[in-house]
C-alpha cells in the first residue's frame, strides 16, 4: 500500500518524495520500488516528531514546505496535495497549513471526526472531538454541516523544528490532537476546503479490501 501511495505522489510534481518509518520492512519495499525512505527512530510519540527527524535528514532548510501525507491514503487525491503546499506558500506567516471537508451534522457528534473552526481569512481558532461550535439555540437543520478535518498538513521547516522543541500543551493532551501544540505556543494554522473529494483512508481489513477492488477495476 505504501507503494500505491509513493506512485500517487510521484505525479504530483514535487521536489522531492521521501518515506519516514521505523520499519526496514517498508523501507525494503520503498527502496525496491525506487523510491526514497529514511529511516527514523522508533522512540516517536507522535507522526510530527518523525516528520521533523526525517526533514532534518534530508537536511531541508528553514524556509523549505513539507507535504505529510500518511501511508494509509493510497486514494488522496494529487490536487489536494498540491493545494495545501500552495496554501501555505500563500500565507507567509502561517506555520501549518491543513485541509477540511463539509460533513454532515449527523457525524457532529462523532469523536473520531476531528471538527474546526475558521475565522473568515481561514486561520484556524481550534480543533476538537467535540461538536464545534455549539449550536446554544438550535437553529441549525439537516441540511447544514461542520467543517471536518483531513489530516494532510503542509509545514514549514523551521516550524517542525520549533515544534519538537515544545512541550506537550494541555489542550492537545485532553483532546489528543497534536496540533493543538502549535497553536497553544502562538503558532498559526490556515485551512481551506479540499478541491477534490477525499475518499476513506485504509483502517481496517475491510477497507483494505475495498482499496484492493478499487485498484483491480481500474486496471482492468
Amino acid at each position: 500500500m505504501i507503494v500505491r501511495v509513493c506512485q500517487a505522489v510521484a505525479s504530483s510534481g514535487f521536489d522531492s518524495l521521501c518515506v519516514a518509518t521505523d520499519d526496514e520492512r517498508i523501507e525494503s519495499a520503498v527502496n525496491l520500488a525506487g523510491f526514497q525512505a529514511v529511516m527514523t527512530s522508533s522512540e516517536h510519540v507522535s507522526g510530527t516528531d518523525r516528520l521533523q527527524e526525517a526533514a532534518t535528514i534530508m537536511a531541508l532548510d528553514a524556509e523549505d514546505i513539507v507535504v505529510n501525507l500518511q501511508g494509509d491514503e493510497p486514494l488522496m487525491p494529487v490536487k489536494n496535495l498540491v493545494q495545501v503546499r500552495d496554501l501555505l506558500k500563500t500565507n507567509v506567516s502561517a506555520a501549518v497549513a491543513t485541509l477540511y471537508v463539509q460533513e454532515s451534522l449527523a457525524d457532529m457528534n462523532n469523536a473520531n471526526a476531528v471538527k474546526l473552526v475558521t475565522d473568515r481569512f481561514g486561520q484556524v481558532l481550534y480543533f476538537s472531538r467535540a461538536g464545534i461550535p455549539f449550536d446554544r439555540d438550535q437553529t441549525r437543520t439537516s441540511e447544514d454541516s461542520f467543517k471536518r478535518h483531513v489530516g494532510i498538513y503542509a509545514y514549514r521547516k523551521s516550524a517542525l523544528d520549533q515544534f519538537v522543541q515544545y512541550a506537550e500543551g494541555t489542550l492537545e493532551k485532553l483532546e489528543k490532537l497534536e496540533q493543538l501544540r502549535f497553536m497553544e505556543n502562538g503558532q498559526s494554522i490556515v485551512a481551506q476546503e479540499a478541491h477534490e473529494i477525499i475518499p476513506a483512508g485504509v483502517d481496517t481489513q475491510e477497507d483494505l479490501e475495498r482499496v484492493r477492488q478499487w485498484f483491480e477495476q481500474r486496471s482492468s
